[in-house]
Parts: C-alpha cells; sequence; structure tokens
C-alpha cells in the first residue's frame, strides 16, 4: 500500500479560505450505497433515520497563535526579538509544548511577553520545540489567552490570509465546551442550531465525545509504505454514558455516524480492547488505513481531506479506494470546496 494510492489533483481555487455562511449552507456530497448525491448540509435530515445517533466531537479549540517579544540586556543595551508561539499541547506538570519561530533566538529561563498580563519562560527545548511556564494558571490563564491569543488556522489557510475576529467564531463548533483542540473538528463546523433542532425533531440522537485534536493532523506522512507510518498521539474521552448510548443505538438497529474523522478514531479506540464500545479515557495514535475493522462505525460525515493523508487514508478503508477516487473526482469536478472551511461528504458504506 503506497502513499501515491491516496495522491489526487485539486486545483488550488477549491481551497476554501471562508466558511459557508449560514454553516448549513456547505454543500453536502452524499455516497449511498456507491449513489452519489450532490446536496447541503441543510439537506441532511433527508439522508438520516429516526434512531440514527451523531457522535459529536465537543473539544473547544483554543486560541493558540500567539506573538511576544523577548527582552535581553546584552554588552549594547537591550535587544528586542520578535517571537512567534504556537501552542502544541498542555503537559502533565502545567507546561506547554509549543512550536516556537524562531527557537534559537530563545534561551532556557529567557521570558516571551505576549500581552500586559502574559508572559511565558522557556523551560526546555525539546525535538525541535519549546516547553514554555506560563506566568497564569485555570481561568486567569485561559482569560488572558482569549485576549492575546488567535485561531491556529491550519497551514493551508494561513498561508494565504492571517487569522481574525470573524475565525473566533468560524473555527469552533457551537457544541464546544472541553477547551485543549488547536485544531477544530472540521466536519463539525457545519452544524447550527437550527439544523440540530431538525435532527432532533426527526429523531436523530446526538452524543458527545472529546478528542483533543492537535497539530499532528496536519503532519504529512513521509514514508511511501504508508502501513510503516506513526500517528501522533492525542487525548480523548468517552464516557460511561456516552457508551452506553452508543450501546443501545447498535442494539436497537440505528446506525452510529461519527461527525468527523476525530469523533470516529475516538469511538473504534475504544471498541479495541473488548470488540465493543466501551467507556475509554487516554492517548490514542490508532492508525485507520484499508483493511481495518470498524467495530462501532456505520457511515461518515467528513470534509475533504489533503491528497496523501492519513485522513485520505482513513475513509479509503471505510468506504474502498476505487470508491474513494470516484468520489473525490466528482466533487472536484463539481467544484466542492476542501478542507477545513469547505464542503462535506456523508459516506454510507455499500
Amino acid at each position: 500500500m503506497q502513499l501515491s494510492d491516496f495522491d489526487y489533483d485539486l486545483p488550488e481555487a477549491l481551497i476554501a479560505t471562508r466558511p459557508a455562511r449560514p454553516r448549513s449552507a456547505a454543500r453536502l456530497l452524499v455516497a449511498d450505497g456507491g449513489i452519489l448525491n450532490d446536496a447541503h448540509v441543510g439537506d441532511l435530515p433527508d439522508w438520516l433515520r429516526a434512531g440514527d445517533r451523531l457522535v459529536l466531537n465537543d473539544t473547544r479549540v483554543i486560541p493558540a497563535r500567539l506573538n511576544g517579544a523577548r527582552r535581553r540586556m546584552g554588552a549594547q543595551g537591550e535587544t528586542e526579538a520578535r517571537i512567534e508561539v504556537t501552542l502544541l499541547q498542555p503537559r502533565a506538570d502545567g507546561a506547554w509544548s509549543a512550536m516556537i519561530k524562531p527557537l534559537k533566538k530563545l534561551r532556557e529561563g529567557e521570558i516571551v511577553t505576549f500581552s500586559q498580563t502574559l508572559s511565558a519562560t522557556l523551560i526546555a527545548k525539546e525535538d525541535g520545540q519549546g516547553v514554555l511556564e506560563f506566568n497564569l494558571t485555570g481561568d486567569d490563564f485561559d482569560a488572558a489567552l482569549a485576549e492575546a491569543g488567535a485561531m491556529p488556522l491550519p497551514p493551508y489557510i494561513a498561508a494565504r490570509r492571517a487569522a481574525d475576529a470573524a475565525d473566533a467564531e468560524d473555527y469552533q463548533t457551537v457544541w464546544a465546551r472541553h477547551s485543549g483542540a488547536v485544531a477544530a473538528p472540521t466536519a463539525s463546523l457545519h452544524f447550527d442550531d437550527a439544523l440540530l433542532d431538525v435532527l432532533r425533531a426527526k429523531g436523530v440522537e446526538f452524543t458527545h465525545v472529546t478528542l483533543h485534536v492537535g497539530a499532528g493532523t496536519f503532519l504529512p506522512v513521509k514514508v511511501e509504505d504508508v502501513t510503516t507510518h506513526k500517528m501522533h498521539a492525542e487525548w480523548g474521552e468517552v464516557t460511561p454514558e456516552a457508551a452506553a448510548q452508543i450501546a443501545a443505538t447498535k442494539a436497537a438497529g440505528g446506525r452510529v455516524i461519527p461527525v468527523g474523522t476525530t469523533a470516529l478514531r475516538l469511538i473504534e479506540s475504544a471498541a479495541r480492547e473488548t470488540g465493543a464500545i466501551a467507556p475509554w479515557r487516554g492517548e490514542t495514535d490508532i492508525f485507520i488505513y484499508p483493511g481495518f475493522e470498524f467495530l462501532v462505525t456505520d457511515a461518515l460525515m467528513t470534509n475533504f481531506h489533503l491528497p496523501k493523508s492519513t485522513l485520505m487514508m482513513l475513509v479509503s478503508a471505510l468506504i474502498g479506494q476505487d470508491e474513494l477516487r470516484r468520489i473525490y473526482a466528482h466533487a472536484v469536478d463539481q467544484k466542492y470546496r476542501f478542507f477545513s472551511y469547505g464542503d462535506a461528504s456523508l459516506l454510507i458504506p455499500r
């Protein structure tokens, strides 16, 4: 299984840099048992049944991108260096792993000031990243970060424009609850309260799980034999209540449909030990590629993913490589919008 098996040609003009408005106005490509249908996310109730259960990732994206300054006294007086920081994940000791540019201009023990209230000390350098200890914790840290930070837009958007005030809302799901992600579960961005109300009225049920999406989701696959790729780890939780809800839907014959690859990876991680959904908490580095046995997932709602990405491999595992190529060729031909702020697909295997 080669990396080139998951490649495709994408015109740059199809990469979305802003979301559809309203959220549910985004287009939806429905692949139902091999038949392709062009629709909109607002039409989702037409494709779901009473008793189906959508699994939603309730992680909350933090404004993880910070711009600050390092000041240093030397023989020539005080010098200043601008420092860019992208928070990656919290550590057990309360510090944060972070990408720092330029890391070489920062020494261990030096302080970076981001605002009048927020600063951080570099306490270590590890594997080309920095470890930062902030001057605030808890709610005080969250408030200061919200004031000083910006949304960590994906590289393919950040290369085209800077994050702005609109992204603080656009890059967050309407049900975001638990802070800790540095990337959004993007298929969930298409839902608004009105659509959720229509789905509830139809008898579609919802379960919330938490997977804190890390920056590793954007890391490229660097090996040609994809089976040798090592996935990054992300923290997640399936509560006993969530596991019970999903199990009840399976027992009743309803379909379990994760919204997004993050929710899918989490519920499949929670089923690995026993063969069925169970409460689960911890870090998962599950890698899903063709040949994977799905124990919980019956269908998937997801956006259109980067060529040669692990997410393309996951989708291929669910619907098959030939079907994947056909769906993506159709999406390009019909000028669907791609990636995080782009359109969505509902994939119901044959």
